[in-house]
């Protein structure tokens, strides 16, 4: 296969790496072993060193494993990025166990569905979160519900609410104590076993979770690190405000800074204070994001008197980034932003322009290491399209999942013939740079959130007054795109854009969540039946035009 990109991989940069055969969480084994004193977190000013963060992993794997947690079981971490999650998540793969990804913003329809489809039984999250848990105790299979606060404290005392189910009810702190009174658990784990199940929408309105191996998600961080020549094991300093639930956030932020022993500068989300607050303060190195983080950052009244010259390197994924707004970021930081490309089914990342050699700004860059890329024609998959000529991306490396978790027809409609098809349309230039030309279909992006149309369509069908809708994303200044939807009536309803509106929020994740409403008469179809989206993306476009600047 011809793969003309490597002529333009920065020097040093490997076109082949030799990827060590052991499991994920050997990672962090390995940066407890070699730099042991070094601060792994700081978290709200807590600090923790690699040291004390391998103890707690081994306590928690013990005490989950003493709850009943066995190889190969699932189990489910809801959470906003804390210490909390990192230990769960390490010691969870330390004892053969599969992480289930849940997003802490998930309503009860939403959990009950993942919960179910992925055999969950064991699940962490937020004290806050527990009512949600409880809502759906009956629809689930929990058999266990840990509970934290951000700031554990080791107080036991339970609320009322949490009484009635207290046998299933568990508090970390309890766990911890469980765990430091039991020996670690032994137990042998295949690099090519499932280390994660990562939950990503569909076109169809079902979620599917992505079986990940350890090998596939070392793999991954192994190219990303790979990537910066300049990175120095030991001494780099990342700047955590990605969400660790969501797999670009977790392979890059979480996964990759442990393997460069890097201090994690943990944010529990993203609010343009804190984290000028935080560089400011602990001088962050990396600064892997999305678009939106950067622009609200530079666009900062007071930017200015922060310091934010520490940081060096920045990973922008999950939307285009703007070409005004990245010149203007690395000129007020002196960073480099490397704009990429990745996917859930593949860990995520698998093309990224050179931090130092040939950007090209708008494109997604060359494929990493060991990653081939191809352009196939869209009618039937099968053939190979040159250079210029706009296709479907495919993708092949050892990254790329297993398959979807009990979903074989969809698995076998996304891995053909060795190749993972991604549904998005790209184009590759001469030099093996690629583009990405139209997103996967009627996919939205919210601020770095995937927005799938069909299942925020699904809710609304479930309305009483509504007889027809389409969702439809649309420009944004600042989340890149908002939902907008479309709605048509049953006949002598009325309705009002904010009881929409309401309903939705009582019904999905906030991001999912229409921030505008049209009432139309009927929406336009083909002969067929179909709601053309096509016609109503073209009508938004000729309004957004027609607005004055």
């Amino acid at each position: 296969m011809d793969r003309p990109w490597l002529k333009f991989y920065e020097p040093g940069v490997p076109h082949h790496i030799q990827y060590p055969d052991i499991p994920l969480d050997r990672l962090l084994d390995n940066a407890v072993r070699d730099f042991p004193e070094r601060e792994a977190i700081i978290f709200q000013g807590q600090k923790i060193t690699y040291r004390q963060l391998g103890e707690e992993v081994a306590n928690v794997a013990s005490g989950l494993a003493q709850r009943g947690l066995k190889k190969g079981e699932r189990m489910a971490i809801m959470l906003p990025n804390c210490p909390q999650y990192i230990a769960a998540y390490y010691a969870i793969l330390k004892i053969g166990g599969i992480v289930v990804n849940v997003n802490p913003m998930y309503v009860e329809r939403e959990l009950e569905f993942q919960l179910n489809d992925a055999g969950v039984e064991i699940i962490l999250g937020l004290r806050d979160f527990y009512p949600r848990l409880k809502a759906i105790e009956e629809k689930v299979f929990l058999k266990t519900i840990i509970l934290t606060d951000l700031h554990e404290t080791g107080d036991r005392h339970r609320p009322e609410s949490e009484k009635a189910t207290a046998k299933r009810v568990c508090d970390y702190a309890e766990l911890l104590e469980t765990g430091r009174r039991l020996p670690p658990p032994s137990v042998q784990v295949n690099p090519d076993e499932v280390a994660l199940l990562q939950y990503t929408g569909g076109t169809t309105g079902l979620s599917k979770g992505a079986m990940l191996t350890h090998r596939n998600l070392i793999t991954d961080v192994l190219q990303c690190v790979s990537w910066n020549q300049d990175a120095v094991r030991g001494e780099e300093r990342m700047l955590a405000a990605l969400p660790f639930f969501h797999v670009y956030g977790m392979t890059v932020a979480m996964n990759e800074a442990i393997e460069l022993a890097a201090t994690i500068i943990l944010l529990p989300r993203f609010n343009v204070d804190d984290a000028l607050e935080a560089i400011n303060l602990y001088q962050p190195t990396r600064f892997p994001g999305v678009p939106t983080m950067y622009m609200a950052i530079m666009n900062h009244p007071q930017v200015h008197k922060y310091k934010v010259s520490s940081i060096r390197v920045c990973s922008a994924g999950s939307a285009p980034m703007p070409i005004e707004a990245q010149k203007h970021f690395e000129e007020l930081t002196g960073a480099k932003i490397s704009e990429g490309y990745g996917l859930t089914e593949a860990s995520p990342v698998t093309h990224a322009n050179p931090f130092l050699g040939k950007r090209k700004i708008g494109s997604i860059g060359l494929p990493r290491p060991d990653v081939d890329s191809k352009i196939v024609d869209l009618e039937t998959g099968e053939k190979d399209l040159p250079p210029g000529e706009k296709g479907e991306l495919c993708i092949r490396g050892p990254q790329v999942m297993l398959g979807y978790w009990n979903r074989p027809e969809e698995t076998r409609k996304a891995l053909r013939n060795g190749w993972l098809y991604t549904g998005d349309i790209a184009r590759m230039d001469e030099e093996g740079y690629f583009y990405i030309v139209d997103r996967k279909k009627d996919m939205i992006i919210c601020s770095g959130y995937n927005v799938y149309p069909r299942e925020i369509e699904e809710v609304l069908y479930q309305h009483p007054k509504i007889r027809e809708a389409c969702i439809l994303g649309v420009p944004d200044p600042y989340r890149g795109e908002t939902v907008k939807a479309f709605v048509v009536l049953k006949e002598n309803q009325q309705a009002t854009a904010e009881e929409i509106i309401e309903y939705c929020q009582k019904n999905m994740a906030k991001y999912k969540v229409p921030t505008s409403v049209e009432f139309r008469q009927e929406l336009p179809k083909s002969n067929v039946g179909k709601v053309l989206r096509k016609i109503l993306r073209e009508e938004e476009m000729k309004k957004s035009s027609n607005r004055p600047s």
